[in-house]
């Protein structure tokens, strides 16, 4: 068997981890304007962590998590999104007497899905939780801050802001008897998946891709139409809101989230660039969920984002790190051990340093300038009996000799 990575995962070379980087402290830099501290929760946690907050019954549950037994037969589950593990790490820490908490987290997930682009089954998000808030100004911060990044990434042409109301558990209650209603003449018609999903997770079937599947339910009973007065006041105030920002928006009463603990926002930047995984951010307002793991009732709202997704449409010249780069050079043997030294001196005070050891001394000039070094250190026999260094300027190829001690 040839050696190769497993399917849906891939090797990040240099130039995709410093794309990653770039993301990830520009997105920390962002949240931490809007009072969000940095959280790490670990990779992978207890089972029930993830299958009792998705649901047994959620797509990422059954058919997405990457579940195993370590050797003291504990049930264990990579991590495939960020929001559980902070949930539960809210609950283990007893934070409750802290409220409101704002957390920013970024690093891999695991889902076992169909690889293709945009999508991997080891790939990396960044999110923030908003925790103990019910304001509607609290969804409008997750947002706000999610649209500055858009921003700052440069992805505002090729980006929409995409939102709708899932109201309370009142208005989702109404509105599922009403939607398992309409679809019962259309159960035959239903796609295999949505036949699945009418039983078990009907809101789901919005989502669906299937061509079928979206004719029929184009004309099901509005989410919008089941609102009570409190969801609406709560929905209108996020929207006047979001218009009082100059943030643009488009609303979409199709777009839900399957899980019953999501409540009122729900929302995802959208782009059209990157074919079928469109979605940049998404997110939405999730108050039962703490509640549901065995805690205080908690309020809580966020997002997660793909740095795959991002880095595919962030222009590389946005990320490219100019660091002016020096190179140290012995002309000779006997000065080896001396440039060593040099090189790690000029390292501890900050410079960007080669040391270019191997090969003559034209390859070695061939090297550093296709470094791009402004600066090379020379030191050969008769630098080293004078304890004096050759400086030479590469950009405009003047040279002089150096007391080492004046370096």
């Amino acid at each position: 068997m040839k050696l190769q990575p497993v399917r849906g995962t891939q090797d990040y070379t240099p130039d995709v981890c410093q794309s990653f980087r770039w993301i990830d402290q520009t997105a920390l830099q962002l949240a931490q304007r809007y009072g969000f501290e940095e959280f790490d929760t670990p990779i992978f946690e207890f089972s029930e962590v993830f299958h009792r907050t998705l649901g047994e019954t959620s797509d990422m549950v059954s058919k997405e998590t990457y579940n195993f037994k370590d050797r003291g037969d504990e049930a264990l589950t990579l991590r495939p999104e960020g929001t559980a593990g902070i949930a539960r790490a809210f609950i283990t820490g007893g934070m409750a007497q802290n409220l409101p908490l704002k957390f920013y987290y970024s690093g891999p997930m695991f889902r076992y899905e169909r690889p293709q682009k945009g999508r991997y089954r080891q790939f990396h998000q960044l999110g923030v939780e908003y925790l103990g808030s019910e304001s509607p100004f609290a969804d409008v911060e997750c947002i706000s801050l999610a649209w500055e990044l858009i921003k700052k990434l440069q992805l505002t042409d090729k980006s929409v802001i995409e939102i709708n109301s899932l109201g309370d558990k009142e208005s989702r209650e109404k509105h599922k008897a009403l939607f398992v209603e309409y679809l019962q003449k259309f159960k035959n018609d239903l796609s295999d998946e949505s036949k699945i999903r009418l039983e078990k997770n009907p809101l789901r079937i919005l989502d669906s891709k299937s061509e079928s599947d979206q004719k029929i339910v184009q004309d099901s009973p509005s989410l919008q139409n089941c609102l009570n007065d409190q969801s609406k006041k709560f929905y209108s105030t996020v929207l006047s809101s979001l218009e009082k920002l100059n943030i643009s928006f488009k609303e979409n009463t199709k777009l839900v989230r399957g899980i019953d603990y999501y409540c009122h926002t729900v929302f995802e930047i959208f782009t059209t660039h990157l074919g079928a995984q469109g979605a940049l951010i998404a997110g939405g307002r999730y108050d039962g969920l703490i509640e549901l793991m065995g805690g205080p009732k908690t309020p809580g709202v966020g997002w997660a984002s793909g740095l795959e997704r991002l880095n595919l449409l962030v222009n590389p010249e946005l990320v490219q790190q100019k660091n002016q780069w020096n190179a140290v050079i012995a002309a000779d043997e006997t000065a080896a051990m001396e440039c060593l030294a040099l090189a790690e001196k000029l390292r501890q005070k900050n410079r960007f340093v080669e040391y270019l050891y191997s090969g003559n001394m034209g390859k070695k000039m061939k090297k550093a300038d296709k470094l791009g070094c402004d600066l090379v250190y020379i030191i050969g026999e008769n630098e080293l009996k004078n304890n004096q260094v050759t400086v030479k300027n590469l950009k405009d190829g003047t040279q002089k000799l150096v007391s080492l001690s004046d370096i």
